[in-house]
């Protein structure tokens, strides 16, 4: 087999892997409405939930990325896979709170330590292609795009007690990611890493770091209550609210290769800049425009939230060439996840006022991360020195996409 196919097969595979392991992100906001049902939970203790499967993941997942800096660890990958499938697939199963906090965060850790090691993987075989780094991306995305078709499809007919059925794609998950492994050892890949090229540049890393929790806080907020908001908003039962929830994961797939595809052309800085000005004025349609048009809001959030996704990964990973696993980490799962940590805060402010009270706040987000993203130069892409390009963030024609 070709090195090209190789490569090819080993991206498709970790996508595909990706897609299963994400599908554990997306499901615990989609069980939110049921454990409100169910369970009588307040909006506080509902965003608790999300709240565990934030909180331990963004603890260790600079652990995990610092570790696959020094070496490889691809039996991590379907082992993480298990671990985040496991933890939700128990939640409805056990009874209490404390119990249901507990399986849930579990789950939060295998997600965490699965993104450093696939992402680094993923950058190894893309050989710095914006676009292969994309298709990756667009696996999780994916899998967050079925989470709510799939807790739906199993605990809308079964009640909470099924959930032990959502284990399914982590098996899958993990039988797709030893694959790619397999596949990726076909290419040579070396047991102990070092350091790479180039220099850490870690003020810009931190700017960008900031920017993408402003951007997690509204992604996971929206997340955990847009279901909940829409049905209120449109009047309508639980299709009226997976709908929406569905709408805002959907249009992340399509924004996320779209990204990869404009980057290529107008460079990763300018097109991440435009995409938090087109968040910001999504999210205030969402909040603040009546009817049935909070749907197309929806999706233009969606495409405003998951177009700069790709790119803030390789951002971060260019900005830390010595340190693409801890680069990952930040990017990919810590900055991500680190959301929740405001999920209850949310969920606190709606039962004090409104639900609709409580999303305003996520308007000016977005804003406070274009602001951030202010001054950043594009950093050299893999294997280049450092570009001359300005504070616009414009690539250089020659750069590779």
């Amino acid at each position: 087999m070709s090195t090209k196919r190789v490569r090819n097969r080993a991206i498709t595979l970790l996508s595909l892997g990706h897609a299963c392991v994400d599908v554990y992100q997306g499901a615990v906001a989609a069980l939110v409405p049921f454990f409100v049902a169910e369970r009588a939970y307040s909006y506080a203790a509902a965003s608790g939930v999300v709240l565990a499967a934030s909180l331990l993941s963004s603890l260790v997942q600079p652990l995990f990325g610092a570790l696959t800096d020094r070496w490889a660890m691809p039996w991590l990958l379907p082992l993480s896979a298990l671990t985040g499938g496991a933890g939700v697939a128990l939640s409805g199963v056990v009874h209490s709170y404390a119990l249901t906090l507990t399986v849930v965060a579990v789950s939060g850790i295998g997600v965490a330590a699965y993104h450093p090691e696939a992402a680094r993987a993923a950058r190894d075989a893309a050989h710095g292609s914006h676009t292969a780094m994309g298709w990756f991306s667009l696996g999780g995305n994916v899998g967050f795009a079925l989470a709510p078709l799939l807790v739906a499809a199993v605990v809308a007919t079964g009640g909470l007690g099924a959930s032990p059925l959502l284990v399914v794609p982590a098996v899958a998950g993990a039988v797709l990611c030893a694959a790619a492994m397999r596949s990726a050892a076909g290419g040579g890949t070396a047991a102990v890493r070092g350091e790479g090229a180039g220099c850490d540049d870690w003020g810009s890393f931190l700017r960008l770091s900031g920017a993408i929790v402003c951007r997690s806080i509204v992604f996971v907020g929206l997340s955990a209550f847009v279901a909940l908001y829409v049905r209120q908003r449109t009047g309508g039962g639980d299709v009226a609210g997976t709908a929406a929830l569905c709408v805002l994961y959907v249009g992340g797939a399509v924004g996320t290769v779209a990204g990869g595809r404009l980057a290529g052309r107008f460079g990763r800085l300018r097109v991440v800049r435009h995409a938090y000005v087109l968040t910001g004025l999504a999210v205030a349609g969402v909040v603040l425009v009546p009817g049935p048009s909070v749907y197309l809001f929806v999706a233009l959030t969606s495409a405003g939230l998951y177009v700069p996704f790709s790119l803030h990964i390789t951002l971060g990973q260019d900005y830390l060439p010595r340190r693409v696993g801890t680069a990952s980490g930040v990017t990919l799962g810590l900055a991500v996840s680190v959301g929740g940590l405001a999920a209850p805060v949310v969920g606190a402010l709606a039962d004090a006022t409104s639900l609709r009270t409580a999303l305003v706040p996520l308007i000016a987000l977005p804003a406070l991360g274009r602001l951030l993203l202010c001054g950043l130069r594009e950093p050299a892409p893999p294997g280049r020195a450092a570009d001359s390009s300005d504070s616009s963030g414009q690539r250089p024609r020659t750069a590779s996409a």
